[in-house]
């Protein structure tokens, strides 16, 4: 997926999304079935904002009845002919309706649930979990830190640059990053250039900031009881998730990782 900016580069193309991303050891996935199984989550997932399908895939290797859904008909597309299994449906984290009490937790990886940008749009997306969550599912997220963000200049310093080939094509990227204080996100500007003549392409998109007891708030005004939020390891730390290692205590890396789970009224 993880991002609805139309005209966007990378997922515009899933292939090539992989080949700049790739997850050989599908790391994302297994860190998310680890916390579903410690939890003890029923067998039915949600991967929202599933992307190129492969942590969805994985999921449902692992023996999960799992629903991707993204908002990104190209990806979809992908998922279906690439990492089968799963049942592959368009819809918005924004606001989503797949059935009440349809499944035992819902998945939301790779800062997708950052692409609420507003307060509304937040609840929108939380109260589309609490409606989709049967009693006492759990929604498990991993996402960017705002908090990482306090007072380090160093990281919107820029622009940084990167390089990758694929099918004999090099693509370069030059990335500024800003902090719009105002609308508390992270904004960021990429331009995109390759060595086969394509013009450049300039893209913008941005995430939203969010700080953990700021987020502890939206969840417990929709029903939720964290169990978990730390700061890793995780599937995008260094060193990143291994199976046995502890749950993080601290907030202070660059990315969050939440479980929590809906609770159940009387």
């Amino acid at each position: 997926m993880r991002d609805h900016t139309a005209g966007n580069l990378l997922t515009d193309h899933p292939a090539l999304y992989e080949a700049r991303f790739p997850d050989p050891d599908r790391l994302a996935g297994r860190w998310a079935e680890n916390r579903l199984h410690h939890h003890d989550a029923g067998p039915r997932v949600l991967d929202m904002g599933c992307g190129t399908g492969r942590d969805a895939a994985h999921l449902h290797r692992a023996g999960r009845t799992v629903t991707g859904a993204d908002l990104s008909e190209a990806m979809l597309g992908h998922a279906r002919v690439h990492h089968r299994g799963p049942v592959y449906l368009r819809a918005d984290l924004h606001g989503f309706d797949l059935g009440r009490a349809a499944f035992d937790a819902v998945v939301c990886l790779d800062s997708s649930l950052l692409y609420c940008h507003t307060n509304d749009q937040l609840d929108g997306f939380l109260a589309s979990c609490r409606h989709a969550l049967a009693p006492g599912g759990l929604l498990v997220a991993e996402m960017r830190n705002g908090a990482h963000l306090l007072g380090r200049q160093d990281l919107l310093d820029g622009p940084r640059t990167d390089a990758f080939t694929w099918r004999g094509v090099t693509y370069r990227s030059a990335t500024r990053l800003s902090v719009d204080r105002a609308a508390q996100l992270l904004r960021r500007v990429r331009v995109w250039t390759t060595d086969d003549g394509t013009p450049p392409v300039e893209q913008h998109s941005a995430w939203r900031l969010l700080f953990p007891q700021e987020l502890r708030h939206f969840l417990a005004a929709h029903g939720f009881e964290v169990l978990e939020l730390h700061d890793g390891p995780g599937p995008r730390t260094e060193p990143r998730w291994r199976d046995g290692d502890p749950v993080g205590r601290t907030a202070d890396g660059d990315r969050l990782h939440l479980v929590a789970r809906l609770r159940i009224t009387p």
